[in-house]
């Protein structure tokens, strides 16, 4: 590993006694940081409150850092000797990347990510990606001014969508009310979901970060695809970042599965729907080679009955799931990069892509985009654009006298308050909202 990807912004190197790695230091930082802790009280599909089984955030990317490592390993043992594999992370390294994916991510989810790019509409805008490489760049507390300074190798796997705001941005496309209401001011959530980028705020950190590159692969590297009507989307990303996505769409396929058949929030109908037996054939054939006549005359109809089984049995038909897919991961190489770390990429295979892109569908319609939870999504929006307007009309009477003292200093002022609100907790968000707007008489003694 070039000693240039493990240099810090802040120049801090490690002490001669300490035997940690580069990703020892990055995982430490990651797991110890308070934008961390706070995913535990962040929904990763549900409501808070509804149950106390399901997934958090924070158990989400724990989860997402396992599978991740577990794909590091994976390569390592499928391609011994191939040239990528000396550029997949370290397990240390991995799971500092993978914890860190979901930081940036405001309360109650995309929801409240739209509904901050509506109040920064004028100001830069939101993305819960971008706002993860601010947080680990320049809010958390490990260093003076470069928040969790971490390594560049840590980062470029973090870098999600190598694009700026300020390319990605269709300026046809403007964060706004609905109009036409009547008299009631409603979130237009089309017109206000964010591209993917990073913030144009985090410029300087990019340019660092990319530093290393050449200016074809720099320039190679940030290029996006414009198409009429959408936000540009990003071309690329890097080698540890394709393996962090790809456990993050593992995760979110395959457990939130796991967490919607548990609550009963799904039926067999909605899963044939959407997982069909085409869509399975590559699991189907895994299953009936590697499990031989334990499904039944019909593979697809025996892993529908033990997949909507209770306790024990569906707990081991997730784990088969995930059998199937973690060691058919390849490699795929992008050639016009010079940089081995840009160069290479993990993917699946067609076949198991097509499974787990079902299961996703499954996921996003019967559960993620259903009335029950589209409702909880619309009043978390509102709240958190109640919230952001009642800071910005007064920061001084409103903000905490930290916020405000950062606030006053600040060059993008109302950067900092959307900092505050985007790193609150759901039950956080709805406490300041409820001091703010319920009828009944808070106190003097409520912490804020």
């Amino acid at each position: 590993m070039m000693v240039i990807w493990l240099e810090r912004r802040s120049g801090w190197t490690k002490k001669s006694q300490d035997a940690r790695t580069p990703g020892d230091i990055d995982y430490g930082r990651v797991i110890h940081s308070a934008s961390f802790r706070r995913l535990q009280g962040k929904t990763q599909i549900l409501n808070l409150g509804d149950s106390d089984f399901y997934r958090t955030r924070l158990t989400h990317s724990l989860e997402v850092a396992q599978i991740a490592a577990g794909i590091g390993a994976q390569l390592r043992h499928n391609f011994p000797g191939h040239d990528a594999i000396g550029y997949v992370p370290d397990r240390s390294m991995m799971q500092a990347i993978a914890c860190t994916h979901d930081l940036g991510h405001p309360p109650f989810g995309h929801g409240g990510e739209v509904a901050l790019n509506y109040c920064m509409r004028d100001h830069g805008g939101f993305e819960g990606n971008g706002q993860t490489l601010r947080i680990l760049s320049r809010l958390e507390k490990f260093s003076d001014a470069h928040g969790a300074d971490l390594s560049r190798e840590a980062l470029l796997g973090v870098l999600k969508y190598p694009i700026a705001y300020g390319v990605a941005a269709n300026p046809e496309i403007v964060p706004a009310m609905l109009t036409g209401t009547s008299g009631v001011a409603l979130l237009d959530r089309d017109a206000s979901k964010p591209p993917k980028c990073y913030m144009d705020s985090e410029a300087d950190i990019v340019a660092w970060l990319l530093q290393p590159l050449s200016d074809g692969d720099r320039a190679l590297f940030q290029a996006c695809d414009f198409k009429p009507g959408k936000h540009a989307r990003a071309r690329h990303k890097s080698f540890a970042c394709s393996i962090m996505d790809l456990a993050d769409d593992i995760s979110f396929g395959i457990h939130d599965m796991e967490d919607a058949l548990a609550l009963r929030l799904v039926d067999q109908a909605g899963f044939r729907k959407h997982v069909t037996p085409e869509s399975c054939e590559g699991l189907l054939d895994y299953l009936n080679s590697n499990y031989a006549g334990q499904y039944g005359n019909d593979v697809y109809e025996g892993l529908i009955e033990r997949i909507f089984a209770d306790g024990s049995k569906r707990k081991h038909q997730i784990n088969r799931i995930l059998n199937f897919i973690i060691p058919s991961v390849e490699i795929a190489e992008a050639p016009e990069f010079e940089e081995p770390r840009l160069r290479y990429r993990a993917r699946l295979p067609e076949p198991v892509m097509r499974f787990v892109e079902a299961v996703k569908d499954f996921i996003r319609e019967e559960v993620i985009l259903s009335p029950s939870v589209q409702h909880l999504e619309f009043k978390g929006q509102m709240m958190v654009i109640s919230v952001f307007e009642v800071l910005k009309s007064d920061p001084k009477s409103f903000l905490p006298p930290d916020i405000f003292a950062r606030y006053e200093r600040s060059p993008n002022p109302l950067r900092d308050i959307c900092d505050y609100v985007a790193g609150m907790t759901d039950a956080y968000l709805l406490k300041t909202y409820e001091r703010l707007f319920a009828p009944r008489i808070g106190s003097v003694f409520d912490r804020l």
